[in-house]
């Protein structure tokens, strides 16, 4: 999407964004995991050559082994490796999947112009059997189907959450991760809810790993396809901002730590075949890049 297209997408979203509280500057000190002094921290996981799998710290370039609990006051162990010679894949395994739907305007009404803008967050979730991470292949199960890329900011939970009102739901979360949510578009439509469309193997990318300090203000969610840019728009422009959709969900169900909120995804949606790559970055998080092929 050209910059001039952006522009206008994001005064339009802010024109009719729902009133919630002010974005602070990040989420303060993680305060989920009760970390201090670790701005430049990051969370993942990485493949090792027996194929098992590893969680690990990452201190600027340099992965260590991560000593306890991801969302349970983590620690850096032995070094492991630099980042960039060794094997990421999702950076987490979590307990559940929560999805927003129409939660950009432009997104609300580019393939169904009669589409109304939502009242209220709209909810759906994908099984966690879809989940794969960075170089991992997406694999269409009917390619004879349209078949969407969906970049999305992720948001990944740090503290129980039953009820939690929106001042408060920054203190709750661990960090932030980027988010595919791979869609297939005639079964959406067949379906009339989306879970077979969303749910198959492979459909959920997640990574490149968890970042615990963002800035929610001023990042951006984009896609590139083959290299070729497609989606971008500021979080800032969400009709329903991560602290109004995290509170909206915890009313309806408890949100336990690990689990995964996938926020929306801004206009510029388009179709994947096999032999393409997909790449979703977040300003201030990183780049989840996904080889597309036929299951």
């Amino acid at each position: 999407m050209g910059a001039a297209v952006a522009a206008e997408s994001a005064t339009s979203a802010n024109s009719t964004q729902r009133a919630g509280p002010a974005y602070p500057i990040m989420v303060r000190e993680n305060v989920a995991t009760g970390l201090k002094g670790t701005d430049e921290m990051r969370y993942g996981r990485i493949r090792q050559a027996d194929g098992s799998i590893l969680p690990v710290v990452i201190d600027g370039e340099t992965a260590f082994a991560m000593e306890g609990e991801l969302t349970a006051s983590p620690a850096k162990g032995a070094a492991i490796g630099q980042i960039d010679s060794l094997t990421l894949t999702s950076p987490l395994e979590p307990g559940k999947i929560v999805c927003v739907g129409l939660n950009y305007l432009a997104h609300v009404t580019e393939n169904d112009p009669t589409r109304p803008v939502p009242e209220e967050p709209v909810l759906f979730m994908k099984p966690t059997s879809a989940i794969v991470g960075p170089g991992d292949p997406i694999r269409i199960v009917n390619p004879g189907n349209r078949t969407d890329y969906e970049a999305e900011l992720a948001v990944v939970v740090g503290k129980t959450m039953t009820s939690v009102a929106e001042q408060d739901v920054l203190d709750h979360l661990f960090g932030f991760t980027c988010a595919n949510d791979v869609s297939d578009r005639v079964l959406q439509k067949k379906d009339g809810q989306w879970v077979r469309a969303k749910g198959f193997d492979t459909y959920c990318p997640l990574g490149p790993w968890i970042e615990t300090d963002l800035d929610l203000s001023s990042a951006v969610v984009s896609s590139a396809l083959n290299g070729e840019p497609r989606q971008s728009q500021g979080v800032a422009t969400m009709l329903f901002p991560v602290p109004v959709l995290l509170s909206f969900i915890s009313n309806v169900m408890t949100l336990l730590p690990g689990d995964v909120v996938l926020t929306g995804t801004p206009e510029g949606v388009g179709p994947l075949t096999a032999g393409d790559t997909i790449e979703v970055t977040v300003s201030g998080i990183g780049t989840l890049s996904n080889p597309v092929v036929n299951r």
